[in-house]
């Protein structure tokens, strides 16, 4: 064993941490890897799937005050960490405050379409929150079951997690920025890295396209305004479902389908989950991408920028220059695993591409048109 000099003490919790191995690894050496940090790095082999048996070796570790990184270093790479993941609840009168700040801006947002609907037919009335409820319920349920889709995943594997902090935002055409939860420790490996990451927008899909397809259901093909206006845009999968509910393809000629409240609602539900879905960083594609292409997914982050920067040259979509200026700042940090040696299963490589395929399908390239007529 190769002894950097530091301290008798560290050298006696790698003699401790090399007992807790038996059964499990077999160290061919032991480094102080970082002495001033306290790691102990052990380099060998596993005598065990280690997707199965990680749980007891990190028991075994915590028992002294560790935690053990697997990492693939020209062979597995056992890495103990002094440190313990046992983060503090969660304050959650903060996520009930943003829960009903959210649901009072959606309320606003569905009663000023059934305002902007009622006006087009000569009867607009007063902005009476009470008409927003159809957006408000839609709009909920889909970022609901995007963010619990996380949050049971995560609780399922025993990953400590906040509750949802919804963000109001009224005065958008939307009235929220969406949801998010806080993972308050690592994930174990690339498995549950995949489950935590593909559940909250499998789930929100699965509840914005019904509420899509019965949203069209209840629209009505109305003529063009002959002022400015703004058109919502496609995505492939958004085009389909006018086309098979409606028929054909709109906009047609002068005219579209003026989408009430649980369509919008829908349409939003899949826009949400195509931003969510590009595979870079800490979006909901980046961690799916990781855990399928493991370190090889940051391959994919100058592509992601360098086409997100031809959309706004070619469509004048000047949204996606704040998306760029975010994934260059923060689209760069991925999602390590504890255990980086595990790779997905059979099933979950293919929820994993089922996922990716499922984000040029929703995606939206241009999603405001401003039309001058």
């Amino acid at each position: 064993m190769n002894e950097p000099a530091t301290s008798s003490a560290t050298f006696e919790q790698a003699d401790a941490l090399r007992q807790e191995l038996a059964g499990l690894f077999i160290e061919e050496s032991v480094t102080l890897d970082r002495p001033e940090m306290g790691h102990i790095r052990f380099r060998g082999r596993f005598l065990c799937d280690l997707a199965d048996c990680y749980d007891q070796l990190r028991e075994r570790f915590e028992d002294h005050g560790f935690t053990p990184f697997v990492r693939d270093e020209d062979g597995p790479s056992l890495i103990a960490s002094p440190i313990i993941f046992n983060p503090k609840p969660s304050r959650w009168i903060i996520n009930l405050v943003l829960l009903l700040a959210t649901i009072l801006s959606t309320l606003f947002i569905g009663a000023s379409i059934e305002f902007s609907i009622r006006e087009l037919h000569g009867n607009p009335g007063i902005v009476d929150l009470v008409l927003g409820i159809p957006y408000c319920l839609s709009i909920m349920a889909i970022l609901g079951a995007h963010e619990m889709g996380h949050y049971f995943a995560a609780r399922f594997h025993k990953v400590p997690v906040s509750l949802p902090y919804f963000i109001p935002l009224p005065f958008s055409p939307i009235g929220t920025l969406g949801a998010f939860i806080r993972l308050k420790a690592p994930l174990k490996n690339k498995r549950v890295l995949l489950d935590v990451g593909a559940a909250g927008p499998l789930a929100g899909f699965v509840v914005a396209l019904p509420l899509l397809l019965y949203g069209l259901s209840l629209s009505n093909i109305e003529s063009l305004p002959t002022e400015m206006y703004s058109l919502e845009g496609n995505s492939i999968l958004y085009a389909l479902s006018k086309l098979w509910i409606k028929g054909q393809m709109y906009p047609s000629g002068n005219e579209d389908v003026f989408l009430g409240q649980i369509a919008w609602a829908g349409w939003v539900g899949l826009f949400v989950t195509g931003l969510n879905l590009i595979p870079v960083g800490q979006l909901d594609g980046g961690h799916i991408a990781y855990a399928l292409f493991g370190s090889r997914a940051r391959l994919l982050f100058w592509p992601v920028v360098v086409a997100l920067i031809a959309l706004v040259f070619l469509t004048q979509a000047y949204t996606w220059i704040l998306w760029v200026v975010l994934i260059i700042v923060l689209g760069r940090v991925y999602a390590h695993p504890l255990d980086e040696l595990t790779n997905l299963d059979a099933w979950r490589k293919w929820v994993a591409i089922a996922s990716l395929i499922l984000f040029p399908l929703v995606f939206v390239p241009i999603p405001f048109l401003i039309i001058s007529p």
